[in-house]
């Protein structure tokens, strides 16, 4: 039988590591993958935009099924360990059935069983959430976040890259929905079904006591509170629904344009590797330097930045005479020039690079922000309104390249990327110094 992972310390860091992995590999099959497969069978672009938008739909209300796990478990199979297991077995499952839906043909029902997959990833992501909040150590979670999100981006590098890489050397696009759940699931094997949760505190159980629709009806109450308690609080939640910086560079739009200028499926796979792997690095070393130089001020430097690969690529390919949507199907269809091609790839890496490096901050800020009492539950809130902000960008970007083309969607989206640093301004107190310290005999050796 294998140990329990979280019972050590370095158990606990792999498991979490894990655990994200499984969040990833989905998400990063279904945007990187299948969006990708879609373009190339001729799928608008348009429609592969809004494909991409709706997969994040589901993890915009995962804040909902908060209270939820909290309060509704059985103690045989572990507080939060019942709801991981299941929801990664629903998951499974779910992309299984892929394998009898034409992607392309039977769009309409693909859209519905990919929202049900992520359905699924979304209540896991609660349920890990609140299991990093009850087993870690104050001295381990800084590590065990940072190791969480190096999983959620090694996960989709997985779910898309490594995918695309097999579909170009001949693997039938209809197995990957076999191979896909079966890593799932390996983690289920290796990390869910061995882990065993601590015991009950004494103040748990007498949560537990409480009756569930008396927990149920007082947590909204709690939760409002907590957003609305503070000023600083009131300006994230504002901060949260505004997209931070540009954000075509990270959404469909990236994935069409690899298509219509003529890169190879490996081309495309090395491209979402590099800027998979690229965005990881880079949120770690966002997060030291916002310890070091103040949230804010970082973060406000680097949405600003996030605009500048938007603004050249568009204004590449006006020059390129590039506006609207090619049809990938044409025989004598156009592919982008050498400089166009070179100008995607930088502006694509720097993008990634910069963008990681906000998200580590960013992340950091709403941790700031949280009331204790609720900062699990607060904090997921904050995520969710992030996962909103990538479905209606997404949306409203696929509408304006069919009308308006990518040069226009992509110098509004910079634009619009903008408007968050309002609220950030108007945030105060937000620095390394606010932070309650690490006692001396907690903190890790070096």
């Amino acid at each position: 039988m294998l140990p329990n992972p979280i019972a050590s310390r370095r158990g606990r860091l792999l498991a979490f590591f894990l655990l994200y992995v499984t969040e990833g590999i989905p998400l990063g099959f279904t945007a990187t993958t299948v969006a990708t497969y879609m373009r190339q069978e001729g799928v608008e672009a348009g429609r592969v935009a809004m494909f991409v938008g709706l997969l994040y739909l589901p993890w915009s209300w995962k804040w909902v099924m908060g209270p939820v796990v909290d309060c509704v478990y059985a103690k045989r199979f572990g507080r939060r360990r019942g709801w991981i297991i299941i929801a990664q077995t629903l998951m499974a499952l779910t992309l299984m059935g892929g394998l009898g839906v034409d992607p392309v043909g039977q769009f309409r029902w693909f859209i519905a069983l990919v929202l049900l997959v992520n359905v699924f990833g979304a209540i896991q992501d609660v349920a890990i959430d609140a299991l990093a909040c009850s087993v870690l150590p104050a001295n381990e979670r800084g590590l065990a976040n940072g190791l969480m999100f190096a999983g959620a981006y090694a996960g989709q590098a997985v779910g898309g890259s490594l995918m695309l890489f097999l579909l170009a050397r001949g693997l039938p696009f209809g197995l990957t929905f076999l191979i896909v759940p079966a890593l799932v699931l390996l983690v289920t094997i290796s990390i869910g079904l061995p882990m065993r949760e601590q015991a009950a505190t004494a103040e748990e159980e007498t949560d537990a006591a409480i009756p569930l629709r008396v927990r149920l009806r007082t947590y909204p109450v709690a939760a409002w509170r907590a957003f609305t308690g503070s000023r600083n609080a009131r300006l994230a939640l504002v901060f949260a629904a505004l997209p931070a910086g540009g954000y075509a560079l990270s959404l469909a739009l990236q994935s069409n344009l690899s298509v219509e200028f003529g890169l190879s499926t490996d081309a495309i796979a090395t491209l979402a590797l590099c800027t998979t792997l690229i965005s990881g690095v880079f949120c770690a070393i966002g997060g030291k330097c916002s310890d070091v130089w103040g949230r804010r001020r970082v973060l406000g430097i680097t949405v600003a930045l996030l605009a500048v690969p938007g603004v050249i690529l568009a204004l590449t390919m006006l020059r390129e005479d590039w506006v609207m949507p090619v049809d990938v199907t044409a025989e004598d269809r156009r592919v982008g020039s050498a400089a166009l091609l070179l100008t995607f790839w930088i502006t694509t890496l720097t993008y990634a690079a910069v963008h990681g490096f906000m998200y580590g901050i960013r992340t950091a800020l709403f941790m700031d922000v949280c009331t204790p009492a609720v900062a699990a539950t607060q904090f997921t809130a904050y995520m969710a309104v992030l996962n909103l902000v990538i479905t209606y960008t997404s949306i409203w970007q696929g509408a304006m390249i069919d009308t308006l083309g990518y040069p226009m969607t992509l110098l509004v989206d910079s634009g619009a990327g903008l408007l968050c640093l309002i609220p950030l301004v108007l945030m105060r107190g937000l620095t390394p110094s606010d932070e309650p310290a690490i006692p001396a005999s907690e903190r890790l050796p070096d």
